[in-house]
């Protein structure tokens, strides 16, 4: 099982990292591009809004539903027969005595008298009356099934429909613009993280020349006080010298499986994947181009606020919509009922209206917070385009301290490197001590660190100015 497992996963990985050559910065943006949890995280983020969009874009087609009801009552229904008891005498006595007074027509050829249709009346109506039942009758059963297919047709839902789908439009546009946010951040990251491990391979290269000027020097030291040509608190402190420069040699390695650790998490593979990367920081000018005034607005995190003003607009236009009426086409087709005390028609169809009259003043503070909403997004856009122009700004300027700092170390080492030459030579004859070849090697050591730090941070600035532009893919460009 685990050969299984072992085997699985060293398929999952790209065929770069299943070799002994340096992965890339290059290569490390395509694993991330595939395998990185925050990109994948705003890919399904952008796929839910677009199934989402699908809905609203289908909400103009009819709704037909499978209505089912079962009803038990507390008691059964009654007819009420009081409420029509004087109407129903009324009319039946009326109709005797226009009985009565055709077949006295048809007889006789008159009319009956008044008194005579009054007395009909009154007898027919008294009859009536004291057979006509003195309750409700009511029906034998209490519960009561019915079902049927109802159909449902927006036809005007005060464009409703309209800025739902406009808001759904909006909200997959937010999302492609995230998922390149996303990536751009990512790749951001990446390029900074992969500066620092080239960074660190440099430290960790000047760290072991170091410390095997330190070991030479030890054993140099030991050979004169054999002799009794050096002191021996001499040799001691240039093995104290040694001893610091090996523990820096072993933290600077420590730092440097850290930064891999990091580096793996943000490719979004196991931590302890293997990543070779061996190459060292090198300096190599760029040529910035002329100060754009209008390149940065390519950057997803100003289009992405940008987005979020037609979202809002579009929220606006849904609360303002709450105010206009709702209008459907209904339609039913009764498929079975038990036991109702009427008969169903077979089918029905008709014109439904929704409108809300009053619902306290709910309405208008919808749209005040909606176009609150609108002023808010529109000031978090100038806020963005400010800080974006003004990032630009602060990544040149330590563009150029950075490139000064360069100058200025790399005059100081190619200084300090003729001074350590010349001093190891007079120790060589005797005319310098080890101490002043020492404290030589310890300046070369900082100034060198200085050299290289500041090229870090030539790279770093160079990233941060890609980056405000939307693209710190570039980076590779001088980072090959």
């Amino acid at each position: 099982m685990k050969h299984i497992v072992t085997f699985t996963i060293a398929c999952c990985l790209p065929p770069v990292l299943l070799t002994a050559q340096d992965i890339s910065l290059q290569d490390c943006f395509r694993i991330a591009g595939n395998r990185n949890i925050v990109i994948q995280q705003s890919q399904a983020s952008l796929l839910a809004r677009q199934y989402n969009l699908a809905v609203e874009k289908q909400r103009y087609i009819p709704k037909v539903d499978l209505l089912a009801s079962y009803t038990y009552l507390s008691r059964p229904l009654e007819i009420n027969l009081q409420t029509v008891r004087e109407g129903i005498l009324d009319g039946s006595s009326q109709q005797a005595v226009n009985t009565a007074n055709t077949l006295y027509q048809e007889l006789t050829g008159n009319e009956l008298s008044q008194a005579a249709q009054d007395r009909i009346y009154n007898t027919s109506k008294n009859i009536l009356g004291a057979v006509y039942p003195d309750y409700n009758p009511p029906l034998s059963r209490q519960s009561y099934f019915i079902a049927g297919l109802a159909a449902r047709q927006p036809i005007y839902l005060g464009s409703k429909l309209t800025a739902a789908r406009n808001f759904a439009e909006s909200e997959v546009i937010a999302g492609n613009i995230n998922t390149a946010l996303v990536e751009k951040d990512v790749h951001y990251a990446l390029a900074v993280q992969y500066i620092r491990i080239r960074y660190l391979n440099t430290l960790l290269k000047t760290q072991q020349r170091l410390v095997e000027a330190f070991t030479k020097n030890r054993d140099y030291s030991e050979e004169l006080v054999k002799n009794e040509i050096l002191a021996p608190y001499q040799k001691s402190w240039t093995k104290v010298l040694l001893s610091q420069a090996r523990t820096t040699f072993s933290n600077l390695q420590m730092d440097k499986q850290n930064a891999l650790l990091e580096l793996n998490k943000l490719l979004g593979l196991p931590l302890d994947s293997a990543l070779t990367i061996t190459d060292t920081l090198q300096y190599r000018a760029g040529n910035l181009p002329l100060d754009d005034q209008t390149a940065w607005q390519q950057n997803p995190a100003y289009q992405l606020v940008k987005s979020k003003i037609a979202t809002a607009q579009t929220a606006e236009q849904i609360a303002r919509s709450f105010q206009l009426p709702n209008i459907f086409a209904v339609g039913n087709i009764n498929l079975y009922q038990n036991e109702l005390p009427v008969t169903l028609a077979p089918w029905m169809v008709g014109v439904e209206m929704q409108w809300n009259l009053f619902s306290g003043t709910q309405s208008q503070k919808r749209k005040k917070a909606a176009r609150q909403l609108v002023e808010e997004v529109k000031l978090a856009e100038a806020n963005t385009r400010e800080s974006l122009q003004m990032q630009l700004r602060v990544a040149r300027n330590k563009i150029s301290a950075a490139q000064n700092e360069i100058s200025t170390a790399d005059s100081a080492r190619t200084d300090i490197g003729t001074t350590r030459r010349l001093v190891d030579e007079r120790v060589q004859n005797q005319l310098s001590s080890l101490k002043d070849l020492n404290d030589v090697l310890i300046i070369q050591g900082e100034v060198d660190k200085a050299y290289y730090t500041a090229i870090l941070a030539y790279y770093i600035a160079l990233a941060t100015y890609w980056n405000i532009y939307g693209t710190p893919e570039r980076i590779t460009e001088l980072i090959p």
